[in-house]
């Protein structure tokens, strides 16, 4: 097998067909339409239209002009525009795939996880009323403790450092005991 094959396969092995229809139904739903029976998830968004269309639904006019005619350079702008979008909704930037996994459907899982990274940050904005997708991202819970806390934690043993309670090994024999020979 060519390594190109291999590279290919490992891509396609982390595609999962159940988060990917799970990330079509998300958007059939914001956008109150249904992809076109018989197309593809990734041929129908290929293009970026319907991702620029999902994007205006989050925020509206975050992305003003979306391309519906023109070359492969008119559609891989929309791809641009809808990455920008994400960025500036809040999406972190590991998060969001390269245009050319989309448009040359080079790795499409990657673009299924930016779709779910983009329904995560809607429960950050609270002008959202859904729906989401994905888990709930966690918020930071910061603790403050007063120097009389710090310095009583000092004192104690963590009990991650053990405690074995005053056991020792003395009198464990197991096996034969230890025979020093010493040479003839």
């Amino acid at each position: 097998m060519s390594l190109e094959r291999a590279v290919r396969a490992k891509i396609a092995g982390k595609r999962n067909a159940e988060q990917d229809k799970e990330a079509q139904e998300w958007i059939e739903t914001i956008l109150g339409a249904k992809f076109p029976p018989g197309e593809l998830y990734e041929d129908v968004i290929r293009d970026g239209t319907v991702l620029c269309q999902l994007m205006n639904k989050l925020v509206p006019n975050a992305i003003p002009k979306i391309n519906t005619s023109g070359g492969q350079f008119k559609m891989m702008e929309n791809i641009n525009n809808f990455q920008h979008a994400l960025k500036a909704y809040g999406v972190n930037d590991v998060d969001v795939f390269q245009t050319v996994d989309l448009w040359e459907k080079k790795d499409i899982a990657q673009v299924t996880n930016t779709v779910f990274a983009l329904g995560r940050q809607t429960y950050k904005h609270p002008e959202w009323n859904g729906p989401y997708l994905g888990p709930k991202p966690s918020d930071e819970n910061k603790r403050e403790f007063t120097e009389e806390q710090m310095k009583a934690g000092q004192t104690m043993i963590g009990l991650q450092a053990g405690s074995n309670k005053g056991a020792t090994q003395a009198g464990q024999n197991m096996g034969a005991g230890r025979k020093i020979l010493l040479g003839k």
